[in-house]
């Protein structure tokens, strides 16, 4: 490649995007492999615009009269030719993003008008709800909790049904399908909130929603002061629970896709979330630090997720381990038993085949496998 060698900031066009993706997200540069041709560069794009807008949400350093208007006006700044800022983002990457952001822009503009409807739509309404809950603390319902994840997330569902959609790989209906695209995003972003509790907590940021760990403490950093107390384990037990409940909704979802590639972009994540519920439940580390599933899972998980049967056999196993971890004397046990015992009924009987299958020799070779998928990554 002409561009290889080059520093990010030197490249242009789609290498640049491409090149800042990886740099932004390498776990969705990725995945976004996965996905036909077709559909690669409007949804690059759609991540792009969608992380510059989350951009100005994260950065603390702006005050409410600039960044309202960013956010607000965001779908249109998009329509800008050469329109950049300096000076906003939390990170080195994310500054390059938004000093270079007139690259996107550029790159945004070439799609095909189906694909930029669906991305200047989603912006805006994204955008809206950004800054509704830009001067907000913290979510305080379950309810507004469901609301902040649509925003962040299940609009992000919505966007890509709609991209499915206008690429003719998918039928025209599937953009129609609201509910199940947002609980799609609801049930990666859940999962991501409550495996990043001690991060979030450690940067100031407060995702879980007040309604529940305000049953078990008077302030939410008690639960990093006292790891292992059962009470710091029953709140995040009752987060993980609520979760689980988007699991129905997520497995008629992907049971629509019918473009193989589009299925694997579709539930390779899916498939990584429940494997990390199912880490985190009932597990003290989560208020010790950031705790993920091991390597040479995340490789097989990508390697063998090809089918809606690979996809059962995955939440099966993942659902089991849950079932397993419940403590009796968890004032949320019942429940997670019946969202557990749903989720198994609705995944029928086991194939034998897929991840349950051949599990146990996965990790008997996670080390080979790890170092395979780290050199993946890097390439």
């Amino acid at each position: 490649m002409a561009s290889r060698g080059m520093s990010l900031d030197q490249l242009q066009g789609r290498d640049f995007c491409y090149g800042m993706l990886n740099k932004v997200s390498r776990s969705f540069a990725l995945v976004i492999q996965q996905l036909p041709f077709e559909l690669r560069d409007p949804i690059c794009i759609f991540y792009l615009v969608l992380r510059g807008l989350d951009t100005v949400e994260d950065d603390m350093k702006i005050d409410m009269k600039q960044k309202a208007p960013l956010l607000q006006n965001f779908h249109e700044i998009i329509e800008k030719d050469g329109w950049n800022i300096k000076g906003i983002g939390d990170t080195k990457d994310y500054i390059l993003l938004m000093e270079q952001f007139d690259k996107v822009i550029a790159e945004y503009k070439k799609l095909k008008p189906g694909y930029k409807a669906a991305i200047k739509d989603i912006t805006k309404k994204m955008g809206k709800g950004m800054c509704d809950f830009a001067e907000k603390m913290g979510v305080d319902s379950l309810e507004e909790w469901d609301l902040y994840c649509h925003y962040v997330a299940g609009l992000v569902g919505h966007g890509l049904s709609a991209l499915f959609s206008a690429s003719g790989l998918e039928e025209k209906s599937l953009a129609k399908e609201l509910d199940i695209s947002n609980t799609m995003g609801l049930f990666l972003q859940k999962t991501n909130i409550i495996r990043d509790y001690l991060e979030d907590l450690e940067e100031g940021r407060i995702f879980w929603p007040k309604a529940v760990w305000s049953k078990y403490a008077k302030h939410l950093s008690q639960f990093a002061d006292k790891p292992d107390d059962k009470v710091s384990l029953a709140a995040l037990n009752e987060l993980v629970t609520n979760a689980l409940a988007h699991i129905p909704g997520c497995l008629k979802y992907m049971r629509m896709i019918q473009n193989p590639m589009n299925f694997r972009f579709c539930a390779i994540p899916q498939v990584m979330a429940i494997a990390t519920l199912a880490e985190v439940y009932n597990n003290t580390n989560v208020f010790k630090g950031v705790v993920k599933i091991r390597k040479g899972l995340s490789c097989k998980i990508i390697l063998e997720t090809n089918d809606f049967s690979s996809v059962r056999d995955a939440f099966r196993y993942f659902l089991n381990k849950i079932k397993d971890k419940i403590p009796k004397d968890d004032p949320n046990a019942p429940k997670t038993l019946e969202r557990v015992k749903t989720a198994l009924r609705l995944l029928g009987p086991s194939t034998g085949s897929g991840i349950c299958a051949t599990y146990t020799n996965a990790m008997l070779l996670a080390g080979t496998v790890a170092s395979s998928y780290y050199l993946y990554m890097q390439f």
